[in-house]
């Protein structure tokens, strides 16, 4: 005879290999966050910054993965650029 399986216990592991998930990526992105350095920011211009990069056109969001895939290519540190916002193109004109 079959064993009957026991789904409260099923989703019981369910429920917490996704709490460990979740725990992780919290982790991973507060690594990220100080490895780029952008944990001197003030934590609004921080979530302003993350909020922007929400509704960012297409064009611009492949410039930043991109510039992110670089930035892990690297092993950290600068991936790049002269500190300008990603999304905008440089003048070259040095007006400022």
């Amino acid at each position: 005879m079959r064993k009957p399986r026991d789904f409260d216990a099923e989703l019981q592991a369910l429920n917490d290999k996704a709490r460990q998930l979740r725990a992780r990526k919290v982790d991973q992105l507060g690594e990220l966050v100080i490895a780029t350095g952008t944990d001197a920011l003030p934590i609004e211009q921080l979530a302003g910054a993350l909020l922007t990069a929400g509704t960012a056109d297409a064009k611009t969001k492949e410039v930043w993965r991109q510039r992110g895939a670089a930035f892990f290519r690297k092993g950290g540190g600068d991936a790049g650029g002269d500190g300008r916002n990603a999304g905008e193109p440089a003048s070259g004109s040095g007006d400022a």
